[in-house]
């Protein structure tokens, strides 16, 4: 579901410490139904965490990148610093997709910035722009659904 070994390492630790701590109220009927319920429904949350923040994210990457550092037989030893020339490639991906969320109709463009670069509640975004929570959801909504019918996915590969 994850598409990464390393985030799928992350989340199975989790479910595993999920599990144990439910354990107790566990009425042991359907156990692996339960225990793959907890692991879906982990992953979930978890692709839905990172697809709200990309920007944050992959920001955030290249900080780990340049500042890490690790020890090998006593000696420290720094990770050489992504080249000048990804990281360039990166700042330009992210203004080509903040140029793209720009381009969308007013009424969806306010909702997907709070939303996604903001990150910031469906009820946080109600009260700034004094709509009604679903109402927000289904701005959400249309402007997902106008994002797939207007844009390409290979726009963004």
């Amino acid at each position: 579901m994850l598409h990464s070994p390393h985030d799928a390492e992350d989340v199975t630790q989790e479910v595993l410490l999920l599990i144990y701590r439910s354990l107790p109220n566990c009425r042991m009927d359907g156990l692996k139904t339960w225990i793959t319920r907890i692991a879906v429904n982990r992953a979930i949350d978890f692709k839905r965490s990172k697809a709200r923040r990309p920007e944050q994210l992959m920001e955030q990457e290249t900080v780990d990148l340049q500042k890490t550092e690790f020890q090998t037989d006593g000696m420290l030893s720094a990770l050489p610093a992504p080249a000048a020339e990804s990281i360039a490639l990166h700042a330009e991906e992210l203004r080509y997709i903040h140029a793209r969320v720009d381009e969308l109709p007013d009424r969806y463009r306010e909702v997907i910035h709070a939303f996604y670069i903001e990150e910031k509640s469906y009820e946080q975004i109600a009260d700034e722009t004094g709509l009604e929570r679903k109402s927000v959801e289904s701005r959400l909504y249309r402007a997902r659904s106008w994002m797939r019918r207007h844009w390409r996915k290979e726009d963004f590969e």
